[in-house]
């Protein structure tokens, strides 16, 4: 596995303790899940049946506000697998820096994967990926910048995995677009990372290939029956969106008292340049709260919003040390 957000077993032999002991704001998820309801018995002993995947994928089409097609799968990273595989091996250009693994995924399968630095620069791949916002700098594309690709690729996937608390940003309005592929996760924003849910939205060509590789089941019961109602669920959403909204600014200003600056973020994750900032996840960890670091950036330091209010005051204490 790369380094991800996420390895607190990493931090666990490193520094001790138990999960429960740790505040993990490695990965971006949302520290206040959706909550999860108590689920009948069928949902974990049935099959999936077509009916039930077809609901999930409605539910989804109306919360991404979405004409196209969507397509169930196991999280956001199972699209990203499948990618190399069912369109023709060609020249894929990625706007970096980051999310690695689509440059791994692809180089794995033999595509000549281009990092660039600017979206001009994607023109004329056979496959241009756009994470946006963006993953971990919190860099945003306006619809019309994205759109305006569509003639000068192949194909275009936009990863909108950080996108539920900035819906004005999305393109799942203009899904369906020939050559336009969007990804949506359910795991971030409603803090259910380990249900592993996310959807593809698309033309029904490149939809209904994916379906085949991904195969009868590609999501569990239990997924099905949560997903629905989270994705149902818009008054939650609305609300979770405007307290991310209200504590962004908390956390910047912490982090600005303990002499880090701000490079960028979502509403769901910050990114500071601390300086040492092997130095700065060690420091935190003392105090079992867990940080990403970058190894191709050793200033930066990303963190998530902490949850309830004994983990806020828990972070501005090893901030203040």
């Amino acid at each position: 596995m790369l380094d991800h957000g996420g390895n607190l077993d990493q931090a666990m032999r490193r520094f001790g303790g138990r999960p429960d002991d740790w505040i993990d704001l490695s990965t971006g998820i949302n520290r206040r899940p959706y909550p999860v309801p108590e689920l009948a018995l069928r949902h974990w002993t049935a099959l999936p049946s077509r009916s039930d995947i077809e609901r999930l994928q409605d539910a989804a089409r109306q919360a991404y506000a979405t004409p196209a097609r969507v397509l169930a799968l196991p999280g956001a990273q199972a699209a990203i697998q499948l990618l190399p595989h069912w369109l023709v091996r060609g020249g894929a250009r990625i706007l970096s820096p980051t999310y690695h693994e689509y440059a791994e995924v692809l180089r794995a399968a033999g595509w000549d994967v281009r990092d660039v630095a600017d979206l001009d620069a994607l023109a004329g791949a056979d496959l241009a990926i756009v994470v946006n916002p963006n993953n971990p700098d919190g860099r945003v594309h306006d619809s019309s910048a994205l759109l305006a690709l569509l003639p000068r690729v192949g194909r275009l996937v936009v990863d909108e995995s950080f996108a539920d608390a900035m819906p004005g940003l999305s393109l799942a309005p203009q899904a369906g677009r020939s050559s336009l592929l969007i990804l949506r996760s359910l795991g971030k924003f409603y803090g259910l990372a380990g249900l592993r849910l996310g959807f593809v939205l698309g033309p029904e060509t490149d939809l209904a290939a994916l379906a085949r590789l991904a195969g009868p089941w590609p999501v569990s019961g239990p997924a099905i029956a949560i997903g629905r109602q989270a994705l149902w669920d818009r008054a939650w959403a609305e609300a979770t969106s405007a307290r991310l909204a209200e504590e962004v600014p908390r956390l910047d200003g912490m982090a600005q008292n303990a002499g880090w600056r701000l490079v960028g973020g979502t509403l769901l994750f910050r990114l500071y340049e601390v300086g040492d900032a092997a130095a700065a996840q060690e420091r935190l960890a003392r105090a079992k709260i867990w940080s990403r670091i970058f190894r191709d950036r050793p200033g930066w330091l990303r963190l998530g919003l902490p949850g309830d209010a004994a983990e806020w005051a828990r972070l501005a204490a090893a901030l203040s040390r």
